[in-house]
């Protein structure tokens, strides 16, 4: 009789133990799925891991935006976002490279016009087709001033170029980072805010005689 319950609390020792490592097997190194409860979702865990959602590092985001410009976005999984923003960066390169152009074109021009070389003469391709400088209004002097004029202001808009550049620049480091904050922000028809007239309570609890408008927000 001893022998027999002695095995059949071995038997029943052994079982148990079988039980818990396949317990343990499940847990570590298959998939199953968790009973979602009232407040919560249900997960699914992969080798004791939660599988959450994708979303991007915000400061990830903008350091690899600021090294590579665009990748922000990418990172973001905003693709439709790259043509806007390759497209403004192409027009900042444009106009950086169109007024160094002119800036330089009127800077040599200028300097020869100052000088007192009669070789150095390329201020005469900045006269109007059928003009010289002796038929030029103003003659010389006339010219000087356009040209001073030219050279001024293409240097202005060089400089105002490159300021809009580096502008939009950290616009797009600034879009991509709030874009990578707000990536799981809920916007779905859930959101609501309903007005609707309400009665007015003091401290106390009473009522007293006056209204006003109540608002509702419903956040998923």
């Amino acid at each position: 009789m001893l022998r027999k319950l002695i095995y059949i609390l071995t038997l029943c020792a052994l079982t148990i133990l079988k039980v818990n490592a396949q317990k343990e097997v499940l847990l570590t190194d298959s998939l199953y799925v968790l009973p979602a409860t009232e407040n919560s979702q249900t997960k699914i865990i992969i080798n004791n891991k939660s599988d959450s959602a994708y979303k991007p590092d915000p400061v990830r985001v903008l350091w690899m935006g600021a090294i590579i410009p665009g990748y922000g976005q990418i990172l973001n999984r905003s693709y439709w976002k790259l043509p806007i923003v390759y497209a403004g960066f192409l027009g900042c390169t444009y106009a950086i490279s169109l007024n160094s152009i002119r800036y330089e074109s009127y800077k040599a021009a200028y300097r020869d016009i100052s000088d007192t070389n009669p070789n150095t003469v390329s201020y005469e391709d900045l006269l109007p087709p059928g003009y010289t400088v002796d038929n030029y209004p103003g003659g010389m002097a006339g010219l000087k001033s356009i040209i001073t004029t030219g050279y001024n202001q293409y240097r202005r808009y060089r400089d105002l170029s490159i300021i809009a550049s580096v502008a939009y620049y950290g616009l797009t480091l600034v879009e991509a980072y709030v874009d990578a904050q707000l990536f799981d922000f809920d916007i779905s028809n859930d959101l609501s805010m309903h007005i609707r007239p309400s009665l007015m309570t003091n401290q106390y609890g009473n009522t007293p005689n006056s209204a006003g408008i109540q608002l509702s927000f419903k956040i998923k």
